[in-house]
């Protein structure tokens, strides 16, 4: 009779250790939403650099982008193969009346049209593709590294692998992907339909010269094109790493990068109070160089910052989103 007695004992002991909220703590866990990790920002001097793998290249291409927004008026040219001898006026961009010229720069090829004619563009927008005339080298670059890169870039530095360098080397055009370039036939001049005898008269062919080139271009993607110095000697196909420098700051105050959402221009962390409260704010980001980031403005450099920062919330469905039809 005492064995039931013990059983039931042992039911109510085991129903008294479980919790009504699910499972155990499991020791040495602290709760959820508990700050394990801080950082104060600190500053230093902080340089945008990134390493890049090319090759060289025999004419690279490479875009060149409007320099204001407005709609864009082409010049009616014909690819050639004779780099130009001097800056290439090759298309306007008109804005409340007043022109832009957009030139090719000297050395390269006019290849080909990126828009339609009297397109509206956005200041940036690539434009025209041109062919450098000559050596030059092309790196890819990945979508991670395309904002790194997409400023003003101030200084290029070239290796050949097991060839010259160091060396500079010169950036050309825009870093953005191009679409393919076309470069459409000119206007049929206008001509009498018949002669003086009143005979239809034969269509007159276009005059071909042996400067004319292909017409148009492929589409390509990120890349950057730069070109070394003509004491640097180069063999197509050789392979190249790049040191790109887009920018420099001195003093800067920075933030591990693990401590803020986002990689530029905006971005958010989280300011940690003597509670160990989190209170999330919006700072405007800088310079990095993979390991810390600039916070050029939304903090003093006295505040404790959690470590890893905020989560960007996800955008929520549009209505319709993912239903069927």
């Amino acid at each position: 009779m005492k064995r039931p007695i013990l059983a039931a004992a042992a039911v109510v002991l085991l129903a008294g250790c479980t919790s009504e909220d699910g499972g155990p703590q499991t020791p040495g866990l602290e709760e959820r939403g508990t700050v394990l990790t801080t950082v104060q920002p600190t500053r230093q001097d902080l340089t945008n650099q990134i390493s890049l793998a090319g090759k060289v290249a025999i004419n690279p291409i490479f875009g060149v982008v409007a320099p204001i927004a407005g709609e864009v008026r082409y010049v009616q040219r014909k690819p050639s193969t004779k780099p130009a001898e001097e800056p290439l006026w090759v298309a306007t961009v008109w804005r409340n009346g007043q022109p832009r010229e957009v030139t090719i720069p000297t050395g390269s090829m006019m290849a080909g049209r990126l828009m339609e004619d009297r397109s509206s563009v956005a200041k940036g927008m690539p434009v025209v593709s041109a062919r450098h005339g000559g050596y030059g080298i092309v790196a890819e670059i990945d979508s991670a590294q395309a904002y790194r890169i997409s400023g003003a870039v101030s200084s290029v530095t070239g290796q050949i692998k097991n060839g010259p360098g160091p060396f500079k080397c010169k950036p050309k055009g825009t870093i953005a992907a191009l679409p393919a370039g076309t470069v459409p036939e000119p206007p049929a001049p206008t001509k009498p339909t018949s002669g003086p005898s009143g005979a239809p008269v034969p269509p007159v062919e276009a005059e071909q010269t042996q400067e004319d080139a292909p017409a148009g271009t492929e589409a390509t993607g990120l890349q950057l094109v730069c070109t070394p110095p003509d004491t640097v000697k180069l063999i197509n196909g050789a392979e190249v790493t790049l040191d790109v420098v887009t920018g420099k700051a001195k003093d800067a105050l920075v933030l591990p990068v693990e401590a803020v959402a986002g990689t530029q221009g905006k971005g958010k962390v989280d300011i940690v109070d003597a509670n160990q409260n989190r209170k999330t704010v919006d700072v405007t980001l800088g310079l990095t160089d993979g390991k810390v980031i600039q916070i050029k403005k939304g903090l003093t450099g006295d505040e404790t910052i959690a470590i890893p920062g905020p989560n960007l919330p996800t955008a929520e469905a549009e209505p319709g989103q993912g239903q069927g039809g």
